[in-house]
């Protein structure tokens, strides 16, 4: 156990991995891992990744799925674009191509994460579930489980994002609803819902871009909207809201910013209040700062409200066979509902935790920037809040702070080399 215990600390000691891991039809039962172990091969498990690789750190990413960027991949809509502009969205050391537009789309965005994998050459063990991850503090090491292979290594990645799971809300007479009740993570398009009565639950961006999908395959969406928002342009003065916001944030507070672009949306969509968009009192960038709520970017669904192609309705206080009833009283028919309630993190359904790194609810526990960092070697990528471009800042933190130890320990493993060996003679008197 001492030679283990040192040879897992020494960085020279890299047995070839998938050798180890996979020989024939077996698995080896233990493997250890000379570098970080990353759980999840989205953007984020990429992105951090590559940084470690430009850092000349081997890595291991483990997905539980087929492919990477799952999410992207299995359980968006087709029509969804990114919906900030790809500056802002583009993984470390890859920019997107010239040729793309401002807004990639989804099959775009996909094309990009392969090309990125391939460009740093990132190969993650597929089909590969981690069931638990736990620090083993007599040896200083992480031992990373799955329903086959331990992995033993000094650093974990947590990179399965903040929307691991579905959520599905407990409505009373889900089960005595006749018609399909389906989450976005299923919905594909409004092809198969033309000319039916179509109840979205949920008003976030997803919400809203599936209900103008459906408007535009002739089907009659309403829209439940149970909480206030904040609805903005998605540009504004010829320039993305978003990158006008980051502008402005140089030069003036956050509460300034958001009573000027409360000020221009106001100006280019009017009163949402009105349409039964209720805003909050905080501003969209204070709101995001203290909850992580995310404002809705407009790309055409309050048109449709406008006209009334889309209907607006409160809280959902019980479902029947056929009906819908709200919290207002009124009772309205429905053929299907598709419920935009949004994900959450699983990451403590398999991440033994003993440091509290990690909140009940998945997320880190100290707040954005701070966040990327927990003890003992865990880290994790893509829980900010912040979108794509907090998850390239993360990743870039965490591989300049894995690096420094991994340098620090070659330095040391040399000096230990050069040095001739010494005898100590012990006399007894």
């Amino acid at each position: 156990m001492e030679g283990y215990a040192k040879r897992v600390h020494d960085p020279y000691f890299q047995p070839p991995l998938q050798s180890a891991v996979v020989s024939g039809d077996s698995l080896a039962s233990c493997v250890w891992v000379p570098g970080p172990v990353i759980v999840g091969a989205g953007p984020s498990g990429l992105a951090a990744a590559a940084c470690l690789k430009n850092q000349g750190i081997p890595v291991l990413i483990l997905e539980k799925t087929n492919c990477i960027a799952s999410l992207w991949q299995i359980k968006t809509y087709d029509r969804l674009c990114l919906h900030l502009p790809k500056q802002f969205c583009q993984l470390p050391f890859m920019p997107f191509p010239k040729d793309y537009p401002n807004y990639p789309t989804k099959q775009q965005f996909l094309a990009y994460l392969e090309a990125y994998a391939k460009n740093f050459d990132l190969n993650p063990v597929f089909n590969t579930m981690v069931v638990k991850a736990e620090y083993d503090g007599v040896f200083g090491l992480w031992r990373v489980q799955t329903k086959v292979t331990e992995y033993v290594c000094r650093w974990v990645i947590v990179a399965t994002g903040e929307n691991a799971e579905e959520v599905v809300p407990k409505i009373e007479g889900m089960n005595d609803f006749i018609g399909p009740i389906l989450h976005t993570s299923s919905y594909k398009s409004g092809d198969c819902f033309e000319n039916k009565n179509v109840l979205v639950v949920g008003c976030g961006n997803s919400g809203m871009e599936v209900c103008l999908d459906l408007c535009n395959h002739n089907a009659c969406p309403s829209l439940v909207v149970r909480d206030s928002l904040h609805v903005l342009p998605q540009e504004m003065l010829g320039r993305s809201t978003f990158g006008l916001s980051m502008w402005l944030l140089k030069w003036f507070p956050v509460r300034v910013v958001d009573r000027l672009l409360l000020f221009a949306s106001h100006f280019m969509i009017g009163d949402t209040d009105r349409l039964g968009l209720n805003r909050p009192k905080l501003g969209p960038l204070e709101l995001k700062n203290v909850s992580g709520k995310t404002p809705v970017l407009d790309v055409g669904t309050l048109a449709k409200i406008r006209s009334g192609d889309i209907k607006v309705y409160p809280g959902i206080k019980r479902l029947a066979r056929t009906t819908v009833e709200f919290v207002d009283g009124r009772i309205e028919k429905f053929d299907a509902i598709i419920l935009a309630t949004g994900y959450r993190s699983n990451v403590t359904t398999w991440l033994k935790d003993t440091n509290s790194f990690f909140e009940k609810d998945g997320f880190p526990t100290k707040p954005f920037p701070e966040g990327w960092k927990g003890e003992c070697g865990l880290y994790a990528v893509g829980f900010s809040k912040r979108g794509l471009l907090g998850t390239s800042m993360d990743a870039a933190k965490i591989a300049e702070d894995i690096a420094c130890q991994w340098n620090t320990d070659k330095k040391h493993l040399k000096s230990l080399r050069h040095q001739p060996p010494k005898l100590s003679v012990y006399i007894d008197s």
